[in-house]
């Protein structure tokens, strides 16, 4: 695989990785949830268009922990499980306000695009 490539494949990785950190802590705004709800919120607010699978949601989590963002505790879930229980921590809510003003310029660029006289 040439460099080029490699470095594609990066930011393609990049660009999905910001996007679930996105959609993770948007949904930590309503506040706490274990990882499962967190997956069965975001596909229930897409209208079952997104769908989060595990291998994705837990680095993630992980991932949004390590910088700081959310923080996590155990608790026991509503089926009587115990689980980890993600919340949105200060700077998480700053992330989450900067990451939403990008993503909306981001997605009104690609709009104008799709929308142009030109298609």
């Amino acid at each position: 695989m040439s460099t080029q490539s490699k470095n594609d494949e990066q930011e393609r990785l990049k660009l999905l990785q910001g996007t679930l950190d996105l959609l993770i802590l948007r949904t930590l705004i309503l506040g706490s949830q274990h990882g499962q709800g967190i997956a069965h919120a975001i596909q229930q607010t897409s209208d079952e268009e997104l769908l989060v699978e595990h291998g994705a949601l837990y680095p993630a989590l992980q991932r949004l922990e390590e910088r700081g963002w959310i923080s996590a505790k155990w608790g026991v879930s509503t089926n009587n499980r115990k689980a980890r229980f993600y919340s949105l921590t200060s700077a998480g809510r700053k992330q989450l306000a900067a990451e939403t003003t990008k993503w909306n310029r981001f997605a009104a660029a690609i709009g104008r695009i799709l929308e142009s006289e030109g298609s």
